[in-house]
């Protein structure tokens, strides 16, 4: 058997015991188990439970009360979990995970599958409200040329390790085998760490999902990095994460043994184009005489200067003077090693004390970047909050769907970094599972949104563009890729008086090629087609 398997073996064998901490529930539904005071007696002896397992306790969910095997649908086990959410609630505590097996007529299965008679899960359950989560969190982007060390940064930043050279701790940010194997990421991928009175809280294991929640429940302040990709190939990916998520600061590496490169210029465009207050980190500095190490700096200042920019250089000026200055005109400049840990401590200390940058108000709104589906949960739809906030239960609108229309679902339940929280604001990362809807019907692009937002189904708007680069000019008909939050999505430009330059601004006619989305007026948005590539701004929106 595996070791999933065994652990509910484990529990079956144990049994329900007077004053042990395993309840067996066939199923428990709303109607049933949330009338007649039959709450309050259910989350007292949940209650009971817990504390009779020094904070936590199991419940096992699709077996009788002798403990045989009964199996339930994955909608009865879906009503079930929420129940159970409900009474936690009611208990002072909350579900912290939930693993499931299908099984078979014979009472066999594996872990995941749905079986013939359906499936038997264990929640586990302890002590404690769900998180509250940190006002001051802050979001910050990683752009930089491959190889130049961002994941490796990322990863001695979140763990407080030293790297061993070959970019050992890059391993705990990495996330598909291909990535690991050839040492390059190739999607977005996330990192937490954060602080307390004592300073930074690291993560001992990013890989195990207990670690990242430990940090997120213990921390008094939160620092997410969205990781992205240095390859030219998945530029695409890149300007993803820059332009999709909510985020507060960016920083851009430039390893000291090769300085900027054409990419590097690529994605500080793209930074410098969304407004980001944004940090350079000289990587590598160990691998490199002092005079090396001098001369990148300068070309990293020259390069600043050149956008209009000025650099800080933190090791002459001090963090206070960063913390204060920075901004979309002023840059620091930070020397690091992830091989001999210079300038990190520097680095937390910006991040510790660099203020948030989005603000809260206005309707829930978060665009969707990935989906997937949990058995006996659904589907799950993730993204970064970029306003409002949002509560288990509340009602919201998906869309919009491929005929303009948008769905109302519920939220059954939010994580952020592994971790459930009652609650999502504006600039959390977070994962939320949605019931109403499918994890096929759900894409890349699309938004839920409060109903009061009145949300806009849009084919086409008016936008000021900027051309950045371009091999002639761009005329009626030019149609590139739009990167408009999480949307990337062909679409035909028109622009005003017939064409554009390279480096000229002007105003255009934008039309998505093959589906409507959510667009706002003042949005700003990333377009690019092989070499050309240019920024806008939204100023007017047509409804569907």
């Amino acid at each position: 058997m595996s070791a999933d398997r065994a652990v509910l073996n484990e529990a079956l064998e144990r049994g329900e015991e007077e004053g042990g901490s395993i309840e067996f529930k066939e199923r428990l539904s709303r109607d049933l188990h949330l009338a007649d005071g039959r709450m309050e007696s259910l989350a007292a002896q949940l209650r009971h439970r817990v504390l009779s397992g020094d904070g936590e306790a199991m419940y096992v969910v699709g077996v009788t009360d002798d403990g045989g095997i009964a199996g339930i649908s994955p909608a009865a086990f879906s009503e079930t979990m929420d129940v159970l959410s409900l009474l936690a609630e009611e208990a002072g505590a909350h579900i912290e995970n939930v693993e499931t097996w299908g099984v078979n007529g014979d009472g066999t299965g594996t872990e995941g599958a749905e079986g013939d008679r359906g499936i038997v899960g264990i929640a586990t359950i302890r002590e404690g409200a769900y998180l509250e989560s940190d006002d001051n969190h802050i979001i910050v982007g990683t752009a930089g040329h491959v190889d130049h060390g961002k994941s490796t940064l990322v990863g001695s930043l979140v763990t407080g390790q030293a790297d061993d050279g070959n970019g050992g701790t890059r391993g705990f940010l990495d996330v598909q085998p291909h990535e690991v194997e050839r040492g390059l990421s190739a999607d977005l991928s996330y990192a937490v760490y954060g602080f307390d009175d004592d300073g930074p809280v690291h993560m001992d294991n990013p890989h195990r999902r207990t670690d990242r929640a430990r940090v997120v429940e213990t921390a008094d302040r939160l620092v997410s990095f969205v990781d992205t990709v240095g390859h030219e190939p998945w530029l695409r990916t890149t300007i993803r994460g820059l332009v999709g998520q909510k985020l507060d600061y960016g920083m851009l590496v430039v390893a000291a043994d090769d300085g900027p490169t054409r990419t590097t210029r690529e994605h500080l465009g793209i930074l410098l184009a969304t407004e980001l207050p944004t940090v350079v980190a000289l990587t590598k500095v160990d691998a490199v005489s002092e005079e090396r190490v001098l001369e990148v700096e300068r070309e990293v200042e020259r390069l600043l200067r050149d956008v209009g920019k000025t650099p800080l250089l933190v090791e002459r000026h001090g963090v206070e003077a960063a913390v204060d200055e920075i901004s979309s005109s002023v840059v620091p400049v930070v020397r690091t090693s992830a091989v001999t840990m210079q300038g990190l401590d520097t680095l937390d200390q910006l991040f510790e004390r660099l203020p948030k940058t989005s603000a809260e108000g206005g309707h829930f709104r978060l665009y969707i970047d990935r989906t997937y589906s949990v058995t006996g949960v659904g589907a799950v739809a993730s993204g970064t909050v970029t306003s409002g906030s949002v509560e288990a239960g509340d009602t919201l609108l998906l869309g919009p769907m491929s005929n303009g229309e948008f769905r109302e679902v519920e939220v059954r339940s939010i994580e952020m970094h592994y971790h459930r929280v009652d609650r999502a604001a504006a600039g959390r990362i977070v994962g939320i599972a949605l019931k109403g809807v499918k994890e096929a019907e759900i894409d890349r692009g699309m938004v839920l949104v409060e109903p009061d937002a009145e949300p806009a189904s849009v084919r086409s708007f008016e936008a000021d563009v900027m051309v950045l680069n371009h091999p002639t000019r761009i005329g009626d008909g030019y149609e590139p890729v739009i990167h408009l939050e999480t949307v990337s999505e062909a679409a035909v430009f028109y622009p005003e008086g017939g064409q554009l330059l390279p480096g000229d601004t002007g105003h255009a006619r934008v039309e998505f090629k093959f589906r409507p989305y959510h667009v706002q007026e003042g949005q700003r948005f990333v377009f690019r087609e092989g070499q050309s590539k240019g920024v806008g701004t939204v100023t007017k929106v047509y409804r569907d």
